[in-house]
């Protein structure tokens, strides 16, 4: 084979390779073929048998999501805080099968982490919450999703109970509705300004996890906030009449912690405090 042909052929199988892990490290827009029913036989404990990639939803040794058991945390003040850039830019939103995702079509700013630039790329809820903090679930669960160059993940979750409605919902409920309604799976939404997402809180827990969703890959950066945020109860029963699934959750169960470390950042720690659960 002449040298062209090599280099060729060269520059396919990277293409290729490369477009093969991106479709594998990122969560699957149809989720149809799976399910959250607990005994289904395409419930969350068979995902990893569905196809051959999902595989490690069934043998991976660092699944998410996971109890944030206090007794398993490292409080490290030196992780310092998470800093974010947002910015308001066009987004759609679109009925993936079991939940509803908030998609930004333009740059939307992004997190930094260990000296790696994240982009924000989508959002979705899931309820109840997947995390648990010892023990307990909440009422909701919204993922941010983010993306680094070489396609690695960073995910911040935010928890909900019930209370009063969550503003950043409000601004999207004339459209879940909509969709709903007319039984939609997609809408463009325009400008949507993800700072207007409340975390609420400096504090947060950090660990290595996976996607929650197949093909559940690992190697996930998470942070969760420590602030327990307020929903209302029609927005969490919208989120999850708008899917028309039928299901009663879209929440994967937890998963073992199989000896990974739980970080814990807080801005002020003094001797003798304590990891209290607002």
């Amino acid at each position: 084979m002449k040298i062209e042909g090599w280099f060729s052929a060269i520059a396919l199988l990277v293409l290729l390779l490369s477009r093969s892990h991106l479709a594998t490290s990122q969560e699957v827009e149809d989720e149809k073929e799976f399910s959250y029913e607990q005994g289904s036989p395409n419930g969350p404990q068979h995902w990893g048998e569905i196809h051959e990639e999902w595989a490690i939803c069934n043998n991976g040794d660092m699944q998410s999501p996971i109890d944030l058991l206090h007794e398993r945390v490292k409080v490290l003040p030196g992780l310092g805080r998470l800093r974010r850039s947002y910015r308001a830019a066009n987004a759609t939103l679109k009925n993936r099968g079991h939940d509803i995702m908030l998609e930004w079509t333009e740059e939307a700013g992004r997190i930094h982490i260990n000296g790696t630039d994240y982009e924000l790329k989508q959002c979705h809820w899931h309820s109840p919450s997947e995390h648990s903090i010892n023990g307990k679930r909440f009422a909701l669960e919204l993922h941010m999703v983010h993306e680094s160059a070489d396609d690695r993940v960073a995910v911040v979750g935010i928890m909900y109970k019930i209370g009063r409605p969550d503003s950043f919902l409000t601004e999207l409920m004339e459209y879940i509705e909509e969709m709903s309604g007319n039984n939609e799976e997609e809408r463009v939404v325009g400008f949507v300004d993800p700072r207007h997402i409340k975390i609420g809180s400096r504090k947060y827990y950090r660990y290595m996890g996976s996607l929650t969703t197949p093909p559940c890959t690992q190697g996930v950066v998470w942070t969760i906030s420590e602030k327990i945020r307020t929903v209302s109860k029609d927005q969490v029963s919208l989120l999850r009449e708008a899917v028309h699934d039928d299901a009663e959750n879209n929440a994967r169960p937890l998963q073992p912690l199989n000896g990974r470390e739980i970080q814990f950042y807080t801005p002020r720690l003094r001797k003798n405090d304590e990891i209290l659960h607002p």
